[in-house]
């Protein structure tokens, strides 16, 4: 079995690239990072290491790699011969292969009448049905209508926290133990793939959530009150009893709106909890708080994964809840210098007011409860400085 893999990176090889080995698939992987390319190519295979106290090391082997920019023909025709073709090479970059992707479609179709299943393994909503919508901008009606029948394109949420890393062993990747896959079985063309480690699910807007308001929530709120306590890494961040409490706090919110909206067991959505907290205080992981909080602006933003758990908490509970409002405060006074999104916050604060950036940030109404909660837990974070 053949898949063919957007995507050479650490996320790439130490992630999808490992599971699809152990389901049985020889892997192609598709990248423009020539030294890698060679270097798969010269070794077919490589080492992933697990960061925990086992340190256990496996080797992933029966890979080769195309470079895309080189041989864009190559790639082409191991699409037309794959049995799966998945990607992680980030939200921006997905539209910028579509054309090769339709290509190789078109040469499968020359070739073959067996379905073939596209999945987007990227940290976004939808990325599968971004990177259709751009493949199908490629094509005629008459393509369009084929594509239809033979090509499935399923949305997946993806969860592997794969720390930046500089290995002497260029292919060398370490990986967290934890894993989640998760697919939506309904967009499949034909049988689903037998891919070990793929959960498939009816629906996965639930489990995107689930892992945007836990995963992603309690992550950033780490790293803003670890920048706040003067703390240099998200595990030592987890180390401090306040802030894991303040991070335990804001999730079990998040996680009362979860289980109310879509009904997911309150004991198996504590023992989740439990598991990602786990995950931040993992010592064989150095995440600094400043990569980890990159970005503010767009973390603030109205659908994202701090004000969006607190708008819908409120919805819900007609209360508010402290421990999320506290954290999108810590995010507003995030002022690393290193980050323009955090100095351009900083700045807004500044010149317009602090209620003038939570508006524009947010998106939140003024008159709102949440909007005043937040004011609220700012001037007490920063009276506490």
């Amino acid at each position: 079995m053949l898949a063919v893999h957007f995507g050479a990176g650490n996320i790439g090889r130490g992630f999808i690239g490992n599971l699809l080995y152990h389901s049985g698939y020889e892997t192609c992987f598709v990248d423009v990072n020539e030294e890698i390319v060679q270097l798969l190519n010269e070794r077919r295979e490589y080492r992933v290491v697990i960061a925990d106290s086992s340190q256990e090391e496996e080797v992933v082997k029966n890979v080769r790699a195309i470079n895309s920019k080189l041989h864009p023909e190559q790639v082409v025709e191991a699409i037309a011969e794959a049995d799966i073709v998945t990607t992680a090479i980030g939200p921006n970059i997905l539209p910028l292969i579509a054309g090769l992707v339709a290509d190789g479609l078109r040469k499968r179709l020359e070739k073959s009448d067996k379905p073939l299943n596209i999945i987007a393994c990227e940290n976004m909503v939808g990325g599968s049905s971004l990177l259709k919508e751009k493949v199908f901008e490629q094509l005629t009606s008459d393509e369009k209508a084929q594509f239809e029948v033979r090509f499935g394109f399923p949305d997946s949420a993806v969860d592997r926290i794969v720390p930046n890393q500089v290995n002497e062993d260029k292919l060398m990747v370490k990986v967290e133990p934890f894993y989640e896959w998760v697919v939506e079985e309904t967009k499949i063309v034909g049988e689903k793939p037998d891919i070990t480690g793929i959960t498939y699910v009816p629906e996965l807007v639930p489990y995107i959530e689930r892992k945007l308001f836990t995963v992603n929530t309690g992550h950033a709120l780490a790293a803003y009150f670890g920048y706040y306590y003067g703390v240099d890494t998200i595990n030592q961040a987890m180390e401090k009893g306040q802030i894991h409490d303040l991070v335990l706090g804001a999730l079990k919110e998040s996680g009362k709106m979860l289980v109310e909206k879509y009904g997911f067991s309150q004991e198996t959505h504590e023992q989740y909890i439990q598991k990602i907290i786990g995950r931040f205080s993992n010592p064989y992981i150095v995440d600094e708080v400043t990569r980890v909080g990159r970005s503010p602006i767009r973390k603030l933003g109205p659908n994202d994964r701090l004000v969006s758990p607190a708008r819908q908490y409120y919805e819900l509970f007609e209360s508010q809840p402290i421990h999320l409002l506290k954290g999108i405060a810590a995010a507003l006074l995030y002022d690393f210098q290193g980050d323009e999104e955090a100095v351009q916050i900083q700045s807004m604060i500044k010149e317009q007011g602090l209620e003038a950036a939570i508006e524009k940030y947010t998106g939140l109404d003024s008159a709102s409860a949440i909007f005043k909660g937040i004011v609220e837990q700012y001037n007490q974070l920063k009276n506490e400085k």
